[in-house]
């Protein structure tokens, strides 16, 4: 078993775990470029053991301190709910009560204090998606195809659902930064997917909006769809700041923390041993 792999309030440039049974994944975090010295409020948790492997991502609001002590106290309970038993859903039925114990801890700290929660639990080939807030996962095939995008616990992210905005006039919406719904809510809810059959080559990727804020969902997965991991962490890494520190007239620039796991399936023959 690989012990849990944390980012920390510092973040990470790049973090490669190649060693996963079934795929590569790589970790990459960093604080919000134009806030020197701030350390960053999102955190991330990458574990695997044989053919099970689980992704976190959390964005902590509420103020320095306390957005980073709520994200990371949904990622400790994503990696504490994790259970040897290795029954059909076992694993994603203790990550789903890990959000209810999370809700619990960020609301116990008293200081009005939230935290996005979006976790990947995959078993084998079969991913399935579980969040709350507006940190994304999204699943691209190795032509670009988005098979998966979650939808955004927000206002603006159900208009774009119902079909009320497009997604040029969702990123510029002045409200964008509205979330509605985040653990440390007495009326925090789960959204679960039904599971996806992942195949050879789908890149998964979970993120922080410092991601979607300022990039398309087109733009992403045009980015992640091929290229070595690595490659690919830095170049999305590198779209995300250019849009943070350089505006330009109608495209998004948000400043924000940013952190995303990119984890892609390994070949056919790799996945099945």
């Amino acid at each position: 078993m690989l012990d849990p792999w944390f980012l920390s309030p510092r973040g990470a440039l790049l973090l490669e775990r190649p060693e996963l049974a079934a795929g590569t994944t790589v970790l990459c975090g960093f604080a919000d470029p134009t806030q020197e010295g701030r350390p960053s409020e999102d955190r991330a948790l990458v574990w695997s053991e044989g053919k099970r492997t689980v992704l976190a991502v959390a964005d902590g609001a509420g103020g320095h301190a306390s957005g980073g002590r709520a994200a990371e106290l949904a990622v400790e309970a994503v990696a504490a709910s994790i259970t040897d038993d290795d029954a059909p859903d076992a694993l994603r039925h203790a990550v789903l009560d890990a959000f209810d114990v999370a809700n619990r801890r960020v609301a116990d700290l008293g200081v009005g204090a939230a935290t996005t929660l979006a976790v990947a639990v995959l078993d084998g080939p079969r991913l399935r998606a579980l969040h709350c807030g507006d940190s994304t996962l999204l699943v691209v095939g190795g032509r670009g195809v988005v098979r998966l995008a979650t939808v955004a616990h927000s206002p603006v992210g159900y208009a774009v659902e119902a079909g009320w905005l497009d997604d040029d006039e969702a990123l510029l919406h002045e409200e964008r930064h509205l979330v509605s719904n985040m653990l440390g809510n007495p009326e925090m809810r789960v959204e679960v997917h039904t599971p996806l059959r992942l195949r050879p080559r789908d890149t998964v990727l979970l993120a922080t909006d410092g991601v979607f804020d300022n990039l398309q969902v087109e733009e992403v997965a045009e980015l992640v769809r091929k290229g070595p991991l690595p490659e690919v962490a830095r170049a999305l890494a590198d779209a995300c700041r250019a849009r943070m520190l350089t505006p330009r007239d109608g495209f998004p620039s948000k400043p924000d923390d940013t952190t995303f796991v990119l984890y892609r399936c390994g070949s056919a023959r790799k996945a099945a041993t």
